[in-house]
């Protein structure tokens, strides 16, 4: 079965940082890029950050300067995705939902989430003094 899985989330103090993790089973992440999508109540399900397949051309995806604060990475041998966030803020406290895609060899990140196929059930961060 394919699946998969977040983690890391919970409550995090302001200024602080965090890492999430994405991690697959049932199958090999190396050929899939991954997206990263917070949702908050009340309010659609938003982008976050994209990483290409690691045989893709390796770019990432941050939809503006206000996720300077993010980075995404990959470690295929623990087939598993990364989120980090440094400097966590309140506006960054929602579900945390990693996603993956199935991409040909050489292709550039895509964060469109409707092209995202495989989704895990989500981590909750909470960002509160």
């Amino acid at each position: 079965q394919l699946q998969l899985v977040e983690s890391g989330g919970g409550l995090v103090q302001p200024g602080g940082s965090l890492r999430l993790s994405c991690a697959a089973s049932g199958f090999s992440l190396d050929t899939y890029a991954i997206g990263w999508y917070r949702q908050v109540p009340g309010k659609e399900r938003e982008e976050v950050s994209c990483i290409s397949s690691s045989d893709g051309d390796g770019s990432t995806y941050f939809p503006g300067s206000m996720y300077d604060r993010f980075d995404v990475s990959r470690d295929d041998a623990k087939n598993t995705v990364y989120l980090q966030i440094r400097n966590v803020k309140a506006e960054d406290t929602g579900r945390y939902f990693c996603a993956a895609r199935r991409t040909r060899s050489g292709a550039s990140v895509v964060c469109y989430q409707k092209s995202y196929d495989l989704w895990g059930q989500g981590t909750q961060v909470t960002v509160s003094s």
